[in-house]
């Protein structure tokens, strides 16, 4: 399957298997490499047919256009329905063409040889029915959910306009108001400069209730227009809790995933650390609603039975160092949810469900920590503010220790280097982006995937590095098939001063591949901002490239907090002109040396 989470934007739409036959320019696989493999030419396979690597036979979308990606021989001209479409130089196109809802199709031709596709448009809503009837799964709650009591529940349904729609819940009726519904884009279209909120449908009708009685209901539906009426029940059953009565779970996961809603499309907030324990206030299907605001899936916890709400004080703080790391102990009479923040030279800790009683805090001379303070932000809620020697932090890890809190913030690199050597003693990973047959990433007009390109550029980086001193760790030397998780997890255990992973770019089918090129960057934590940005506007200069910016993403190898952990993306597998300079071996040499030279410069600037 696809590691949607792991690449930027190359791993969003292209999906393809290479079984379209020849591929028409490769970059040398480690099998093919010499001892230097900076020297090896990328050979040039002619091509005898026309070929379109994307979309695959059949694909659905719901964007308002397509782009047909693929390549035919140099000379003569392509056709799509009729029409001639524009190419590279090395004959490769990539026209975006509009869609309409249902079924669309496109004849490409290229003398004799013809291709046919079909790109099938879906709605991106539920379709509004006619008459008096519900749309399929509109009714809300569509699972099971559970609220505190004097919590607002608001029921919601799908049908025809002007229709009149009431729910009845715990013996309550309600009539429900239509509601002009404004759709909001992904995510993923601020990556396609469209991230405004501009579509909306009818037929949405909404209210909300309150209900004080601890216990379970169901939730009935009528809608009624003209002369016909239909009733129904949500699928999903409302339980008010018990306040005195709370059930109280404990993290099992590693990191647990928090976030600001019951499902995976609400933002991360800071993981819980393993053996944190919080009450429960509400739930949504299989997502439990924390007592300090956050949700998680109730698969990364177990229930403590027979326990009360946990409440902690705290008293003093003390820091010991451990290798390369400070250590500060918080200790607290239950593992409680925590947050950090990150801001320059300083690191914000949150204790929630926490009352200070700290009159001492006992600091070692630290690499990294200059003094600590606290607050107590809300009678709840704690902040320890860090105030750090360096505005670059080098990383942080939390961990509970029975019930005291770890928080640990790793040094700075020592300056070992030289002229010669100026990485000597500095630990780098660098990620290989994608891997094996379940998971070639991008895919380039000839059908050449992005895995086949990011291997050989990350050990030409690697090779550089060594030279200048570095230790460097390769998440993968071959094609091999790695999760994000098992990504993560290097450069976790193997906490480098930095951490980066090298990709090559595509768009969802919303973009414009003919007219979208260049280097862009991507940085989760603060720490990671500075590298990202100094690496950003490097290459762009050095080598003369477009800058299709630097970016805040939630990615699975921007999200490690041991290390500055960046993911950057060298350019577009999709663009016709830009996939040539991809494939251009000497132009990847060149890249291999600024690449390498931005990050000696780059540390550089830290010290």
């Amino acid at each position: 399957m696809k590691r949607h989470s792991l690449a930027g934007l190359g791993s969003l739409v292209i999906v393809m298997s290479l079984s379209h036959g020849a591929i028409a320019h490769s970059i040398p696989s480690v099998a093919q490499t010499t001892a230097d493999p900076l020297v090896n030419p990328v050979k040039k396979v002619s091509q005898t047919i026309l070929k379109v690597v994307y979309p695959r036979p059949n694909h659905k979308t719901t964007a308002k256009q397509i782009f047909l990606i693929g390549t035919a021989p140099q000379g003569g001209q392509v056709l799509v329905n009729g029409q001639p479409i524009n190419r590279s130089s090395g004959g490769h196109f990539a026209p975006s063409l509009p869609l309409q809802v249902g079924v669309n199709e496109f004849t490409l031709q290229y003398g004799t040889q013809t291709l046919k596709l079909k790109v099938t448009r879906e709605q991106k809503t539920a379709a509004v029915p006619t008459g008096a009837k519900f749309a399929k799964d509109s009714l809300q709650p569509t699972v099971d959910i559970a609220r505190m009591p004097g919590e607002n529940i608001c029921l919601g349904a799908i049908t025809a306009p002007k229709a009149q729609v009431k729910a009845t819940i715990a013996g309550q009726k309600l009539q429900l108001q239509p509601q002009p519904t404004v759709i909001l884009p992904s995510n993923k279209a601020v990556l396609t400069n469209q991230a405004e909120a501009k579509e909306s449908f009818v037929g949405q009708y909404r209210g909300c209730v309150q209900l004080t009685k601890p216990g379970e209901t169901t939730v009935e539906y009528t809608t009624q227009l003209k002369k016909q009426r239909r009733k129904a029940k949500s699928n999903g059953k409302v339980t008010i809790l018990n306040p005195t009565q709370l059930e109280v779970v404990q993290v099992t996961a590693e990191n647990g995933v928090s976030r600001t809603g019951p499902s995976t499309n609400y933002s991360r907030l800071t993981p819980l650390p393993k053996g944190t324990r919080a009450s429960v206030t509400g739930s949504e299907g299989k997502w439990l609603r924390l007592d300090y605001g956050a949700w998680i899936k109730r698969k990364e916890t177990k229930t403590i039975s027979q326990a009360v709400p946990p409440r902690s004080m705290i008293r003093g703080v003390v820091s010991r160092r451990r290798g390369d790391w400070t250590e500060l102990v918080f200790p607290l009479q239950t593992a409680v949810p925590v947050a950090v923040q990150q801001h320059p030279q300083e690191l914000v800790l949150s204790l929630y469900n926490t009352t200070a009683q700290t009159d001492t805090i006992k600091l070692i001379d630290s690499p990294t920590v200059a003094y600590v303070n606290w607050q107590q932000a809300t009678p709840d809620r704690i902040d320890y503010r860090l105030q750090l020697k360096h505005r670059q932090q080098w990383g942080y890890k939390l961990r509970y220790q029975g019930s005291s809190l770890i928080l640990s913030l790793k040094h700075p690199p020592q300056r070992l280097g030289n002229s010669r050597q100026p990485l000597k003693g500095i630990t780098i990973l660098l990620d290989a982006g994608h891997g094996s047959s379940e998971d070639p990433g991008a895919v380039g007009p000839t059908g050449l995937a992005e895995k086949e390109v990011t291997l050989p550029m990350t050990k030409m980086v690697r090779d550089r590095l060594v030279k200048l001193g570095a230790k460097v760790v390769m998440t993968r030397e071959g094609d091999d098939d790695l999760w994000p998780y098992q990504r993560v997890a290097q450069i976790d255990q193997t906490e480098p001063a930095i951490a980066l992973s090298i990709h090559y770019n595509a768009l969802p089918d919303s973009g414009d591949a003919i007219n979208t090129a260049g280097v862009s960057t991507f940085w989760y934590n603060p720490q990671a901002q500075s590298l990202a940005d100094f690496l950003q506007k490097y290459l762009v200069q050095k080598l003369n490239r477009p800058s299709d910016g630097v970016m805040w993403n939630n990615l699975a190898l921007t999200r490690p907090t041991v290390a500055p952990s960046v993911l950057i993306e060298l350019g577009y597998m999709i663009n016709p002109e830009e996939f040539e300079w991809i494939t251009n071996p000497q132009e990847q040499v060149k890249l291999a040396d600024t690449l390498t030279a931005g990050i000696v410069e780059w540390f550089k600037t830290r010290q």
